[in-house]
């Protein structure tokens, strides 16, 4: 019976026959990864369970990025606990201080993700991965720690809803944009437990940076996961960055779908998200006018060097508008040298940016820019929910590189063809 993408990921994993969804199906794990707020609540149930290893010390993964540089004591012991456990169990891959990065953009850069994966992160935004062909998802920290013991788990086999992506992207307009219209038209809910498979002549024709991009935000729609077919060009990036041995995978021809969804990028604007939901998407036309008092350009959403790239050309030779604080955020420290290499980084010190160091920050209203009460920033992050960047009375607007770059100069949500 022909499969979609989502049901030849799992049975590659399982011995079990995956017959269609709504199947439990045991499967086993290429990677099992956990933050440094989520991987102290896995460490304790893992220990409750009576674990006294993890299944294999090289394909465990423990990422320090959501508070580090510590930021308080109370991020520092919960570092602590996550360092004190990598040790005791030998992990490998356990990240802090000058090696960390953002997860999602820093272990597909390491190669330890990629095509043909199945993890499963103690983060909703594990599905990521899913941008190189890997059924990558979220889960609880409790599942977390029967994975790193058990090295499997269990999955609900999804159904699909097939994105199909046309028409040609305009010179402001990314993967953010497609995405943001996706949700906009399918709703936060319109995915709830099932597979986003993209498709189409525009989904081939996307970078690897900008398929990351739409499979990092499946979770806003609540999918399971966002997956994208492993072909040539996400080898050749699993290639570049270390892996071997990794295939070519892509739904049968005539596979199930529960619905088809079309997004044309044809004559498409910039699209922002506007408080307090990721589905209340408008064209950048729609609110144009609104001022700003900051912009953020990073997070595991839109942090990666594409991104920045898009951001500084906007920047290139404007300043930031004196009533704003545009902060910059490369995710990953080899995204940093790169964008260093590449003058990157001295295009928004000159126009007056602040250049942070790779971290989730404010992303999730961790640290380096908070939001004051009646403040209202617009940021390449993932989540616009009320009080997601500080307090309860800010706003949140969702947007891709360009548009934040083009706010920030102009002190207002704009065009940036405008600016």
């Amino acid at each position: 019976m022909p499969a979609t993408l989502a049901e030849k990921l799992l049975q590659a994993h399982s011995d079990e026959q995956v017959t269609g969804p709504g199947q439990i199906v045991r499967c086993r794990l290429s990677l099992v990864l956990a933050n440094d707020i989520t991987a102290p609540l896995a460490i304790k149930s893992f220990k409750k369970m009576g674990a006294a290893a993890v299944f294999d010390k090289d394909k465990v993964a423990i990422v320090a990025d959501h508070f580090t540089p510590n930021k308080d004591i109370a991020s520092a012991e919960q570092v602590k606990v996550c360092r004190e456990f990598a040790k005791e169990m030998g992990i490998t891959h356990y990240y802090e201080g000058g090696n960390v990065g953002v997860e999602h953009a820093l272990l597909p850069e390491l190669g330890l993700v990629g095509p043909g994966d199945v993890v499963i992160g103690a983060d909703s935004h594990t599905c990521t991965y899913g941008g190189l062909g890997a059924f990558a998802t979220g889960m609880g920290s409790t599942d977390i720690a029967a994975g790193m013991a058990l090295g499997e788990t269990w999955f609900k086999v999804p159904p699909t809803i097939q994105v199909v992506l046309t028409g040609t992207l305009g010179q402001y307009v990314g993967g953010k944009d497609l995405m943001l219209a996706l949700i906009g038209a399918i709703g936060v809910s319109g995915a709830l437990y099932k597979a986003l498979e993209f498709t189409g002549p525009l989904a081939s024709a996307l970078s690897i940076e900008g398929r990351m991009t739409m499979s990092n935000m499946a979770i806003e729609a609540g999918g399971k996961v966002g997956l994208f077919p492993a072909d040539a060009k996400a080898l050749e990036y699993a290639a570049a960055h270390g892996r071997k041995g990794d295939v070519a995978l892509a739904a049968d021809p005539g596979a199930t779908y529960e619905r088809v969804v079309t997004i044309d990028a044809t004559g498409m604007e910039p699209q922002i998200a506007c408080p307090h939901l990721p589905d209340n998407v408008k064209p950048v036309s729609a609110v144009a006018g609104l001022r700003v008092d900051q912009a953020v350009i990073g997070s595991c959403t839109n942090g990666r060097i594409e991104d920045l790239r898009q951001a500084a050309a906007v920047l290139k030779g404007k300043k930031v508008h004196k009533d704003v604080r545009c902060i910059v955020l490369p995710a990953t420290p080899a995204i940093w040298r790169q964008a260093l290499a590449e003058g990157l980084i001295a295009t928004f010190m000159d126009s007056g940016c602040i250049v942070g160091p790779a971290t989730c920050g404010p992303c999730l209203g961790g640290h380096m820019g908070i939001l004051a009460g009646g403040e209202r920033a617009i940021a390449t992050t993932n989540r616009n929910f009320k009080g997601r960047m500080g307090s309860l009375d800010s706003e949140v607007y969702l947007s891709g590189p360009a548009a934040a770059a083009a706010a920030a100069i102009a002190g207002e949500i704009v065009d940036p063809a405008k600016v």
